[in-house]
């Protein structure tokens, strides 16, 4: 036998035995060999594909961790959707979903027969795309917006639980998961951090999907995440009956699925398996937000079909937001973009939900007055839809404390440039006139802006940093930064210097509306930007409305059609656009206008506070899409508010007025 053929013979075995140790590690919780046994067999390996590069395969334990840094990602469009899901939060809501998906069917005419559910964890990280050819993984992808999201394979490839090559495969084979970071992994990795005195990371959510999207795929490496399976996409040569069929064969060939999913005969069944996810929630070394219920039976799937964005065939059962109670140490204030007066809550530190929160929202002077909290009182805090910290309420044992310190107040001079705030006329808030010379006010409109653009990779520490260091004074001098004067920063090199002069530079490509959202015009939030970029069709023509011309926007006001005139009329706001003008940023309108047939043709709506699975940009594409009209405030004209989380003075303002009150669940239903 040749050397040729004992090194190929031998790295065949190297491979089974390491793809064998992996499986018992990274998905099996269970392994055979130590730590330094298997880096052995690893360096064996390697030293042979190094001696004999004709044996280096794309598929081999070797390359997990490989591939040069890249430029950005590149954008793939998904074999199949990849879609949200619906939510239900109480057994009544989950028996609704039953009756619509029976009823939906009877009208096709089909009979649903004895049907079966499957209950399965809502893993709370970074929904992916797996795509195998031949049982050899080819790409990795993100959800991005469902239809098309960012490849990330060299990423995925260095995450063991994910196999790279899979026995027995299908011609085609696409696989949907989680990436998730274990809670135990997340504790040491925070402490590693700490230790080296680099800053720890927030959550475990946040950390997996910032790991996934590193550029360079030696650091996705040095995060310890792992994947959870839950189901297929596009197949090609396997099929089965059921969607438990799918996960039993997708367990068995290598894949980590969740050992306590379970298939149900009744809703009850159900329910009760819900209630035991929640109550162990807290147990667990993985964060969930709910369980996912599905039809088990596939043509039942098929047959139910999708609305909107959503599978009819499938449910979130969301838990309800955590909550905790802890001591409010000071109310502080901070002034917004147009020099508002915000205050918010310093907290004890206490852990909500898996995060230690120290700071919590208290959104305005009105939310302050309404809940009543004071400094040194027990509260209630919540983080809404797991995410955003707000205090709810004093505890009943604050409230009936004798001895309360006084209500807080607004503070006499603004925090950030201590000019003396005054609050207008009729006004809610109290407010810093100083708006050309306020460093606050600066900070909050840049910030407002970066976030109205999408420019990744600005966060807020860097909009701090670059007008400390007098890189920016405004928005648009961000289109002046380069590479070159960013990469002296201590913290930015060549290469991340230049991504994020491209993000800068790409998001001229950001529609007009989206500019007008991001100058900041005060009163002018996403919908009115969105509302006048469609009947104005371009900022030369905003400018030169008169107020009258404004009033004839849907959602805009006497009042607001004043402050835009007079906001735009402005020499800071003018010399603003033109420089934004010249950059090269859109200033006319180019989409069509929004149709006006449909279920929703010729109704108006108001989005209020935060819904619990659509953001807000999608709850208004899905409104226009189906014809109607989203504004941003209530009236005598309004059809339907659609009310989430929190949704303050516009939900009163609805009762007020009788007009009829939906959450999520209605208006889905409304676009059916």
């Amino acid at each position: 036998m040749s050397k040729a053929v004992d090194a190929a013979t031998r790295a065949d075995e190297l491979r089974r035995q390491l793809e064998y140790h992996g499986h018992r590690y990274y998905v099996l919780d269970d392994p055979e060999i130590s730590d330094p046994e298997y880096d052995a067999l690893l360096n064996e390996l390697r030293d042979l594909e190094e001696e004999n590069e004709e044996l280096r395969t794309p598929d081999s334990p070797t390359q997990r961790i490989g591939g040069q840094p890249l430029d950005k990602f590149h954008e793939v469009p998904h074999l199949q959707p990849m879609l949200s899901l619906a939510n239900a939060r109480s057994e009544e809501e989950l028996a609704a979903w039953v009756v619509r998906s029976e009823r939906y069917l009877t009208r096709q005419g089909v009979e649903m027969g004895d049907v079966h559910f499957v209950s399965e964890p809502k893993i709370d990280g970074l929904a992916i795309s797996l795509v195998y050819e031949d049982g050899v993984l080819v790409r990795g992808a993100t959800r991005g917006n469902g239809e098309v999201g960012e490849d990330v394979t060299q990423n995925l490839r260095t995450i063991g639980a994910i196999p790279l090559r899979v026995e027995d495969a299908p011609p085609l084979l696409e696989v949907r998961g989680e990436i998730y970071m274990p809670l135990s992994a997340f504790a040491r990795l925070n402490e590693q951090r700490a230790a080296a005195g680099e800053p720890t990371f927030m959550n475990p959510r946040n950390s997996a999907a910032g790991s996934i999207r590193q550029l360079d795929p030696a650091l996705a490496a040095s995060r310890p995440l792992s994947m959870w399976c839950y189901g297929v996409g596009a197949v090609e040569g396997l099929e089965f009956e059921t969607h438990h069929e799918w996960l039993d064969w997708l367990r068995e060939h290598g894949f980590r699925v969740n050992r306590d999913v379970e298939v149900h005969d009744t809703v009850e069944q159900v329910v009760a398996a819900c209630e035991a996810w929640q109550e162990r929630r807290d147990r667990l070394d993985f964060e969930i937000d709910g369980v996912v219920v599905k039809v088990d039976e596939l043509e039942l799937q098929r047959q139910l079909g999708v609305v909107g964005r959503e599978p009819r065939g499938a449910v979130a059962w969301k838990f309800p937001p955590t909550t905790a109670t802890t001591t409010l140490k000071q109310v502080a204030w901070n002034v917004g973009r147009t020099g508002h007066m915000v205050p918010f809550a310093v907290l004890e530190p206490v852990q909500v939900s898996g995060v230690i929160v120290k700071l919590a929202t208290l959104h305005n002077e009105e939310d302050l007055r309404r809940k009543d909290v004071r400094d040194g009182d027990e509260v209630i805090v919540m983080r809404a839809g797991d995410v955003i910290p707000q205090v709810v309420s004093p505890t009943s044992r604050a409230q009936g404390s004798n001895n309360r310190r006084p209500p807080p107040e607004p503070p006499e001079r603004c925090p950030a440039c201590d000019t003396p705030t005054i609050k207008p006329e009729g006004s809610v808030w109290t407010i810093c006139p100083n708006r050309a010379g306020c460093p606050g006010q600066v900070f909050q409109a840049v910030k407002h802006f970066v976030g109205a653009m999408d420019i990744d990779g600005i966060g807020e520490e860097n909009v701090r940093r670059f007008l400390a260091e007098g890189l920016i004074n405004d928005s648009a001098d961000l289109y002046a930064l380069t590479s070159e004067r960013l990469s002296g920063l201590e913290g930015f090199g060549e290469v991340s210097a230049g991504n994020l002069v491209a993000a800068i530079e790409a998001s001229k490509e950001q529609p007009f509306e989206r500019v007008l959202y991001g100058l900041g015009i005060p009163g002018v939030g996403y919908v009115n930007a969105r509302n006048l970029a469609r009947h104005m069709r371009s900022m030369s023509e905003l400018m030169r409305a008169s107020d009258e011309q404004l009033t004839e926007v849907e959602g805009i006001g006497p009042i607001m059609a004043r402050t835009i005139e007079e906001t735009l009329a402005e020499d800071r706001t003018r010399e603003l656009v033109q420089r934004f003008r010249d950059y090269g940023l859109k200033m006319e309108e180019e989409g069509p206008a929004a149709p006006v047939e449909g279920p929703l043709a010729g109704k108006t709506l108001v989005l209020t506070g935060t819904l619990p699975n659509l953001t807000r940009e999608d709850a208004i594409q899905r409104v226009e899409a189906a014809g109607g009209k989203v504004t941003g405030s209530v009236s005598k004209k309004t059809d339907y508010v659609v009310a989430g989380d929190d949704p303050g003075t516009k939900l009163t303002k609805a009762q007020e007025l009788g007009t009829e009150i939906l959450d999520e669940d209605g208006l889905l239903a409304l676009l059916d």
